[in-house]
């Protein structure tokens, strides 16, 4: 019996290869489905939907940017007010717009807004505003735009508040409901306000308060703060004393009162501001003398007591003060002899004495090459010349460029060679006078002679 045929495929070899084609052509357009679904979820739209996005696989590693999202409610508040907006402001702040926001999830908050630059079509409303209330700092530059009732719960919230040439008609009452502001500035803006009181009555946190060039008027707060480390009060309308309960701010580094209309001494218990590092009180008009006080203060870096009324001389203790850098004593009524050497003036990046008309410098112990502004003392401690016209133009700076050691004489010749004019005319004119007349009496006899 012949052999039976081996029983055939069930499928062909070409049928076998056009089905394994087609199984990997299937394969490819899924993986490449699963890639595009994939990365599509990384995508932040503009407008976030509030339906939230399902959940990625366990063993896929979740995306950043899913975390990154801002609140919507807080990004449509953000463009209602005109404000331009990138996509996500907590990864990528506007040219015009600084944010920073917190890492909760499944959205993110504001909680660092800096608006610059504004323009004029900004305007705020009281729904916006409301859900930005997450806000801990809020900082406007330039931005002249008006002010309207803040939410309670943003001005709660926020813990620093700056204002710099922004905010048309700023008042005091405006900015006191601020009260747990633990740093304000306002700058360049006009504050109606009949005190700084009004403003900072109710701020017991604040350890920082700039309220400078506001037209601000009244008296400088008898109670400030115990927080305080920064006052800057300068620009103003000030009047008054500056209150000796001030000394009791220990923790107080910077204090500027410059250019308002205080008058009075420095309270005699000045010193007990031991962290005191920058003193400006320029440009007002205190008077009185240099408190000793002052000397217990050790860190002392800058001090401005320029443009006053200031008189008595000028403390030496200023020489014992190892982090002093800068120090303006000019335009003032100091007298006597200025009692610092070479070597602290060399020590300091700014010093500045002229336009005191009695005050003069030892020129034994100082060159005039220095160009303090002053004159040199004569042997009983007064000036010899005229000093300089009280003028700010009068200041000048120490500086080590300025003198020139082979120049100074320990003796003082150079010194007294400045005041040197040539002989006397009076004395000249006379012998002068003598001479011709003894001529003319040795003429004569000569001449009698002759004719004898």
């Amino acid at each position: 019996m012949p052999p039976s045929p081996p029983p055939k495929p069930p499928f062909s070899l070409p049928l076998l290869l056009l089905l394994l084609l087609l199984l990997s052509t299937s394969t490819s357009t899924s993986t490449s489905t699963t890639t595009s679904t994939t990365n599509a979820t990384t995508t932040i739209s503009p407008t976030p939907s509030p339906i939230s996005s399902p959940t990625p696989p366990s063993t896929t590693k979740p995306s950043s940017s899913i975390h990154s999202a801002l609140d919507p409610k807080q990004l449509i508040a953000l463009q209602s007010l005109d404000i331009p907006t990138t996509r996500d402001p907590c990864i990528q702040p506007s040219p015009h717009n600084s944010t920073v926001c917190d890492s909760s999830s499944p959205f993110r908050h504001l909680i660092f807004l800096h608006l610059s630059n504004c323009s004029s079509d900004v305007s705020f409303s009281y729904t916006a505003l409301k859900s930005l209330s997450t806000l801990q700092s809020l900082t406007f530059t330039n931005c002249p735009i008006t002010p309207i009732r803040f939410p309670s719960d943003l001005a709660l919230s926020l813990h620093s508040f700056t204002c710099i040439h922004s905010l048309k008609r700023l008042t005091g009452v405006w900015l006191s409901h601020f009260v747990n502001l633990t740093d304000l500035t306002v700058s360049n803006v006009p504050v109606n306000a009949s005190g700084l009181y009004v403003v900072l009555g109710n701020m017991h946190k604040l350890k920082s308060v700039t309220i400078s060039n506001a037209n601000v008027t009244g008296y400088i707060p008898k109670h400030l703060h115990l927080n305080l480390t920064h006052v800057d009060f300068s620009g103003n309308k000030l009047k008054g004393r500056i209150p000796s309960s001030i000394s009791i701010l220990e923790n107080l580094e910077s204090l500027d009162l410059s250019s308002n209309t205080l008058t009075g001494e420095i309270p005699t218990n000045f010193g007990d501001l031991i962290s005191l590092k920058n003193v400006s009180l320029g440009s007002n008009a205190l008077s009185g003398e240099i408190p000793d006080s002052m000397s217990a203060i050790p860190g002392l870096v800058h001090v401005d007591l320029s443009s006053n009324q200031f008189n008595g001389t000028i403390p030496s203790f200023f020489a014992e003060m190892k982090q002093l850098k800068y120090l303006n004593l000019a335009n003032n009524e100091f007298h006597g002899v200025l009692p610092f050497n070479l070597t602290f003036l060399k020590r300091l990046d700014v010093f500045k004495i002229g336009g005191n008309s009695n005050l003069c410098y030892n020129h034994t112990i100082l060159s005039s090459k220095l160009k303090l502004g002053i004159a040199p003392c004569d042997k009983h401690g007064l000036p010899m010349s005229p000093p300089p016209a009280k003028d700010s133009s009068a200041d000048s700076e120490s500086d080590s460029s300025d003198y020139d050691d082979s120049d100074d004489d320990d003796d003082g010749s150079s010194n007294k060679g400045e005041h040197h004019h040539g002989p006397n005319k009076v004395v000249l004119g006379v012998a002068i006078g003598l001479s011709s007349i003894v001529f003319l009496i040795v003429f004569l006899i000569l001449l009698s002679k002759r004719c004898g």
